[in-house]
């Protein structure tokens, strides 16, 4: 029986721009490791617009690529060092900030260029690899460091649910957790979604719109048009997923893993695919993750001097706002840093500027450092993992170069 666009879209509910960018899969992965710092990575699905989150105000031509983006003081942002403001979204961690516990990489970014696939984009991300390795991606970056690391124990985490991420895949074996999800859909399922949906002007408002937009509709769409009880159940399901704080949830189990024996923990924040109204779009995002680092702080209480949380994103987003209030796929963008083993209170980076003849391609911020060079130095910082390891099984091809020190 063949499906009509309209009823397929009716069927499956409302999931944002893409599955890539969706709420719905947030799966956690944990391994141990024979040392007494932590490390938690968290994925931030969907390009998250380092621009917006970390605001270099300081740069005029910013007000004239964002005309109705508000951002500075206007905005309620807080002032970081004088140059770059932090969104008003994360106003609740400038305590972290001002106690050292907060940093961020700006101008950042994977290998990843110019396709500005969520897919492609995310497999480079969690892979850890340069272009080359787009179609051939097999194992996570975080996997590859435990296999480099004599004496891990992979087994004192535990499995629920279906998914697991790229980032921990691989020969090493970890245990994998997902949350009180009610929708699963094969990875086939979810590019299928990202292809045939992602310009529909219905389905690329950012994720956090996802709830406005499901109680938008008609209680009765189901009624005359193929849904159906079971569909209709299912965006109900999907509604209750939204609403239940799960990220919290993620982040307390997380927590509670991270003070026995486990020692790395990977998850996602979803919701960064900003094409429209990024303003209202942009916060809800930038609450869960708040919300998930400062869970993570409390939870782990003492634990938290020895824990270093890096968040980052699978690419940027343009300079310029488009024509619906937001911004499209890009390439440079930021990556956040928490924790008490953090070295704090800085933005690293070079600001390569945000003239017309500064930007890559004429369109986005340009990369000037690459997430993979803090993710090693993080690594090395707090598991003393050599250099040449670094650069070659961890992040085969990598020049860390004259990456910061981001650990104390």
């Amino acid at each position: 029986m063949s499906i009509s666009r309209r009823k397929f879209l009716q069927r499956v509910g409302i999931l944002g721009c893409s599955a890539a960018a969706s709420p719905l899969f947030t799966p956690m992965s944990f391994a141990a490791l024979p040392s007494d710092n932590r490390l938690v990575v968290i994925i931030l699905r969907g390009g998250m617009d380092g621009l917006d989150v970390v605001q270099p105000y300081g740069d005029a031509a910013l007000a004239d690529l964002r005309p109705t983006l508000k951002f500075g003081q206007d905005a309620g942002a807080s002032d970081l060092d004088g140059f770059y403001s932090l969104h008003a979204g994360l106003a609740d961690l400038i305590p972290l900030w001002a106690k050292g516990e907060l940093a961020f990489g700006h101008a950042v970014s994977t290998p990843y260029r110019d396709k500005r696939s969520h897919f492609d984009g995310q497999d480079l991300l969690e892979a850890g690899l340069g272009m080359d390795g787009v179609g051939r991606v097999r194992d996570g970056w975080l996997n590859r460091m435990l296999q480099a690391m004599p004496g891990a124990d992979p087994h004192t985490g535990f499995a629920i649910g279906r998914e697991e991420m790229l980032l921990l895949r691989g020969a090493a074996p970890v245990s994998n957790w997902s949350p009180d999800t009610h929708l699963n859909l094969s990875a086939q399922s979810r590019r299928l979604l990202e292809q045939v949906y992602h310009d529909d002007p219905l389905f690329n408002a950012a994720v956090s719109e996802a709830i406005e937009l499901a109680e938008a509709l008609d209680p009765d769409i189901g009624e005359g048009t193929g849904m159906g009880a079971d569909a209709a159940m299912m965006q109900q399901q999907m509604i209750a997923s939204l609403r239940g704080g799960a990220h919290k949830r993620v982040a307390a189990f997380a927590a509670n893993r991270l003070l026995e024996d486990t020692r790395v923990a990977a998850f996602s924040v979803n919701g960064w695919d900003t094409h429209n109204n990024q303003g209202r779009a942009l916060k809800g995002a930038l609450t869960r993750l708040a919300d998930s680092i400062l869970v993570l702080r409390q939870e782990l209480g003492d634990v938290w001097g020895k824990t270093a949380v890096l968040a980052m994103t699978e690419f940027g987003r343009t300079a310029r706002e488009n024509g619906t209030r937001g911004t499209d796929h890009g390439t440079g963008g930021a990556m956040l840093m928490a924790g008490g083993a953090i070295a704090g209170g800085n933005v690293f980076g070079d600001w390569p500027g945000l003239a017309q003849g500064n930007l890559y391609q004429g369109r986005d911020l340009m990369p000037m450092m690459d997430v993979r060079s803090l993710s090693a130095m993080a690594m090395r910082g707090l598991f003393g993992i050599e250099r040449a390891t670094l650069e070659g099984a961890i992040f085969p091809g990598l020049d860390m170069g004259a990456a910061p020190q981001v650990i104390l």
